[in-house]
């Protein structure tokens, strides 16, 4: 006897789906209820699931706070599972007859229990910035850049620089995809946000940062539309870019990134011009630089699909990038090129990831990979110096130039064949606890061959550097009021070469293995008070272009070793409203840093102006920042922030030495210690015609004066570079709600001279222009 027939099952169905804003941000704990049906909440990556639906007619709405609520009808049929994506408007809305202002998604990342800065970049997208320049405004940040657009460039984030703070695209690493492809580049139009993580980062992230972590998050809205802009400046400076986006009803979609830049980087400098060769006479004048053009050219195409059954979002894509890049000077101004320039290319398959309840529900995994196969040329051919009269003469092929060149005769061509493979699991078991796994592999394999000297065998070897990096961490959150987070590391290294002497080979290899861990937490006292505080013991492992050189500027140190470092941030954040008009943010961070075989460039000052890494030093720093904004309405915006940081040598003898060292706790030369934003914005809706709004825009950057070299040892007319202001202003016109845009700006206006690196004077006074169209259309 049967106790089950067939007319008493029912067909059920499932709707399920994404909410999320125009910019395309997930909304979490979206409210998503079915009429006369169950009501859900999205979760942390926007989705909804509704179950055991009967076939008929429905109205969902969807509702999240700061937004616009929706509803929308449908037709459920059959078994499948059916879906139904969301788009919320912005607005101020009244949920239970509270008024409640939403948090953007940027806003929702400061609130982290990490030191991190979230910088909205879309209000950016109408300036001429690129994304170093961006950063540049962010408090305990500094771009330090030897010269003009295209220009080698040095990040530093509370003391630390270089390779020691890392770099990610959407969570991926960008590890040396060369100058066709650096934040001082790409234009601001290609980020949606950037996450500037001081000191601990996820582990979500992963890698080997010593000292923070900055995270590029493009646009993954899933909406069409177009964005195209163009600017011309001062030194013949054209940039343009092109940003696009295809997702149809049925799950296809393609993006395009690409951008151009192209400057002469013909700015003045006051620099010792030689007048005579043969003696050596000099006088100080200013010159226009006459050998420093500088083009890139690059393009980021994707495809595949997204909010399928199997992949949240599945994409191929490649990188394709020319960059071509003449060599002004030395890592001194004195020592000046005519000839020598830098060519090459990038190629760089990917595939990207993601899928949120992977085989079981709340397990969610991204994996990501890509290699460059490009290849670059570093060309010094030329028998000639040069001096900045833009003059030179033949040399003579005898004494110290027997060698050839304007440094070095060189015409070496090298492929780094740069890989990365990127996977992160994490499993959501509730909304108290999280578990995730993250390994992060990245290799480096040089090889090349100089075309002048068929026969050099170093030249020819192959320079191999191997990372791996594991992580796995835990977080625990009670009621959006306290969060912990707590991780442990694994650092693996592998590193090998081959030097030749007199055709004789000496293999070199090294390894390294070694653990670090982590905990961040915070607290909110009020809903409008956190505090913050976080712990990380980490290594960074060196890189291959501080291994091995970079064939130009940059010479070779094998025998580097990891630095290591203890690192703690406090920190205290306010955001808070008077009545509807006015806002409030202010925060307030302490920095300690204590790096162990701290690596710094060594710079040669005799003979060529070359230099290299080295495990120099033991480093302490004690530092604070602090940041104050305020706003009226949408109408204008203040804010004002300032960092100093107290980096100190601690190493107190000399490596094989019982003498103290002269220069123990001196402050770290060439590593500015106090400097500051300050920035005013004011806007005026509707001049001329409804949907238009007018802008104006001033920054003032200030970087208070430090020693070149070891202040004990420093010549106080010589060794210090002066204090500096520089003064930025903007004129924005936009038109039919942003779909038109006409931007002039202003650098430098006072015309300073500034400089970051060694005496390496950076542009004077620079205006440009920008044009921007961007359109967008639901599907």
């Amino acid at each position: 006897m049967s106790f089950f027939t067939t007319s008493a099952q029912q067909p059920v169905a499932q709707l399920t789906g994404k909410v999320s804003n125009e910019y395309g941000e997930v909304l979490v704990k979206a409210t998503v209820r079915l009429t006369g049906g169950e009501t859900v909440l999205t979760d942390k990556n926007g989705r909804y699931l509704l179950k055991q639906l009967a076939p008929g007619h429905y109205t969902v709405t969807v509702q999240s706070v700061g937004y616009m609520p929706q509803s929308r009808e449908i037709e459920i049929s059959g078994t499948a599972q059916q879906q139904l994506n969301f788009v919320l408007a912005a607005g101020v809305i009244a949920i239970d007859e509270v008024d409640v202002t939403g948090i953007a998604v940027h806003q929702q990342v400061n609130r982290q229990a990490f030191h991190v800065t979230a910088i909205d970049a879309k209000q950016l997208h109408n300036s001429t910035l690129d994304l170093a320049h961006a950063l540049d405004r962010v408090s305990g940040a500094r771009l330090r850049e030897t010269g003009g657009v295209g220009s080698k460039f040095n990040f530093s984030l509370n003391g630390f620089s270089g390779k020691q703070v890392k770099f990610f695209l959407d969570g991926v690493p960008l590890e040396n995809f060369g100058s066709a492809f650096q934040i001082n580049n790409i234009p601001i139009n290609l980020a949606d946000r950037i996450e500037v993580y001081k000191g601990v980062v996820p582990i979500t992230l992963g890698g080997d940062a010593l000292g923070g972590a900055v995270n590029i998050v493009t646009n993954t809205s899933r909406r069409n539309y177009l964005d195209i802009s163009y600017s011309y400046g001062s030194f013949n400076t054209h940039r343009s870019t092109v940003n696009a986006r295809y997702t149809s009803a049925g799950g296809f979609t393609a993006q395009l990134n690409a951008f151009q830049n192209y400057s002469d980087n013909n700015y003045k400098v006051l620099v010792d011009i030689v007048e005579d060769f043969a003696t050596g006479r000099t006088r100080e004048g200013w010159a226009k630089r006459f050998h420093d053009t500088y083009h890139n050219e690059t393009i980021i195409a994707s495809a595949g699909v997204v909010d399928k059954p199997y992949a949240d979002e599945l994409l191929f894509g490649v990188t394709l990038g020319q960059v071509y890049s003449e060599i002004q000077t030395g890592n001194r101004m004195f020592d000046v090129y005519g000839d020598r320039f830098t060519d090459g290319n990038i190629v760089v398959p990917s595939v990207k990831y993601a899928k949120s309840d992977f085989l079981v529900r709340g397990l969610s995994v991204h994996l990501n990979g890509h290699i460059n196969v490009g290849e670059s040329r570093a060309v010094d051919t030329v028998f000639k110096q040069y001096s900045w009269s833009g003059t030179g003469k033949y040399k003579t092929p005898s004494g110290t130039w027997a060698s050839g060149g304007e440094r070095s005769r060189s015409l070496y061509r090298f492929r780094n064949n740069n890989s990365t493979a990127n996977a992160t699991f994490s499993y959501h078991v509730n909304d108290y606890h999280t578990f995730v796994a993250n390994a992060v592999y990245s290799g480096f394999n040089r090889k090349g061959k100089d075309e002048i000297s068929p026969d050099d065998e170093l030249a020819k070897q192959p320079q191999l550097v191997n990372k791996t990096v594991v992580g796995l961490g835990y977080r625990y959150l009670v009621d959006g009021q306290w969060e912990a987070t707590a991780f442990v590391k694994q650092y693996f290294q592998d590193n090998s070469s081959t030097y030749v002497i007199d055709w004789t080979h000496y293999p070199q290899h090294s390894t390294f293995n070694g653990t670090g861990y982590g905990l961040a937490t915070s607290y909110f006292i009020k809903p409008h008070i956190q505090l913050k505080a976080s712990y990380e013991k980490s290594y960074r492992l060196p890189e291959g272009e501080e291994l091995f050189g970079d064939a130009i500027n940059v010479s070779a140190n094998t025998t580097l070793e990891p630095e290591k470092s203890d690192n703690i941030n406090l920190g205290m954040h306010v955001a808070g409203r008077v009545g509807t008009d006015h806002s409030l943010q202010a925060q307030a961070n302490y920095i300690y840093r204590n790096a162990i075989g701290y690596i710094r460039p060594v710079v040669s000052t005799v003979g060529v102006a070359q230099f290299r890494y080295a495990n120099l030093r033991d480093v302490r720093n004690h530092g604070v920042e602090g940041e104050v904004r305020y706003s009226f309405r949408q109408l204008m915006e203040l804010g004002v922030n300032a960092t100093y940081q107290n980096l100190r040598n601690r190493t107190k003898y000399e490596e094989g030495s019982s003498t103290p060292s002269p220069v123990f706790n001196d402050r770290i030369p060439n590593m500015p210690y106090l400097f500051g934003n300050a920035h005013a914005q004011v806007s005026w809706p509707g001049p001329l015609k409804a949907g238009n709004t007018l802008t104006l825009g001033y920054n003032l950057l200030y970087v208070h004066s430090f020693f070149l070299r070891w202040p004990s040892q420093g010549d106080i007319k010589t060794g210090v570079i002066p204090r500096q202001w520089s003064h930025d202003a903007m004129l924005m016109y936009t038109m039919r709600d942003g779909r038109y845009n006409v931007v002039l700006d202003g650098r430098n206006l006072a015309d300073h001279i500034l400089y970051d690196n060694y005496h390496l004077q950076k542009p004077g006074r620079s205006f440009s222009i920008k044009l921007r169209y961007f359109l967008t259309k639901d599907h």
